[in-house]
């Protein structure tokens, strides 16, 4: 699958940890060398400012995934990716910098905080982790919540070349043949039953099911490595295997790709996802399991 090449570039980070979660006492030890993200966001819903206003990790910033991680809705989908500089732009407003790290939360499973990660990840900032368990864990752990708008120093993050693999629409029914694709949505809209957010309902050709919220245990936290490496070998995933992810919009597939990440095995996004497969209405369209 084509990948866009790594470069190295002004900021370029070192590897803080090589697990892409951070729990939430560990955050609380690392929390005065480290720039918090709240990715507060819901397919649908209202602007996740609101709730951040009213309690958030202390010195953590806000960032509005329509407006910093997605471009506007269009021929790529209903969150296509944001243009490099637009993004790098919201992000050092964010204050993030390349040689420090970031944590990046949501209180919504990790599934906006993962988008955030990946984009980091791919225009070259090395060092970013996911709270495990999000907010809720943070608050279970004892952590505390500052309330308003802080003051953000801006940072001077600089986005690179894309370097994570991703698909585009000609290639996705080449990922299903030559190796897994994985449709992150519910089983109901992969099986085509219900629809609540795009006009056709159903999946790609050959791809395979997994629920982005089957990653996680009941407690909200990601579940261990050996669970999710059974979850993935049992749709045929193991080292080696060449895996594509996608979801509605290419935002929760992220979710799925750092699942995959967590027991070292690597995958690609298809960013337009569902909503971009089916701008075009000659492309192939299954229902049912």
């Amino acid at each position: 699958m084509p990948a866009s090449p790594a470069s190295a570039h002004v900021g370029q980070t070192r590897p803080m940890d090589p697990s892409p979660l951070i729990s939430a006492d560990e955050l609380k030890e690392a929390l005065p060398d480290v720039t918090v993200l709240d990715v507060r966001w819901r397919l649908g819903g209202p602007s996740g400012l609101p709730a951040y206003v009213e309690g958030h990790v202390p010195g953590s910033a806000y960032v509005d995934l329509d407006t910093a991680l997605a471009a506007p809705p269009g021929d790529h989908g209903r969150h296509p990716l944001p243009d490099p500089e637009v993004f790098a732009a919201e992000m050092r407003a964010a204050g993030v910098r390349g040689v420090r790290p970031v944590v990046v939360l949501d209180d919504w499973s990790g599934l906006a905080a993962a988008r955030c990660r990946w984009l980091l990840r791919h225009h070259g900032h090395d060092d970013v982790r996911l709270l495990d368990g999000g907010l809720a864990a943070w608050v279970a752990a004892g952590g505390g919540l500052e309330t308003g708008r802080p003051v953000i120093e801006p940072g001077d993050f600089r986005a690179g070349p894309g370097r994570l693999p991703t698909v585009g629409a000609t290639e996705v029914l080449d990922a299903a043949r030559d190796g897994v694709l994985v449709d992150a949505r519910a089983p109901e809209r992969f099986r085509g039953e219900v629809e609540p957010v795009d006009p056709v309902a159903g999946h790609v050709p050959g791809a395979v099911n997994l629920p982005t919220t089957d990653n996680l245990a009941a407690d909200g936290r990601f579940l261990a490595a050996p669970a999710l490496r059974d979850r993935f070998a049992s749709v045929g995933i193991r080292p080696g295997t060449t895996v594509a992810a996608y979801c509605g919009s290419g935002v929760t597939a992220a979710h799925e790709l750092l699942a995959l990440e967590v027991v070292g095995i690597e995958g690609a996004l298809y960013p337009g996802s569902w909503s971009g497969w089916i701008i075009d209405p000659s492309r192939p369209v299954v229902t049912g399991a």
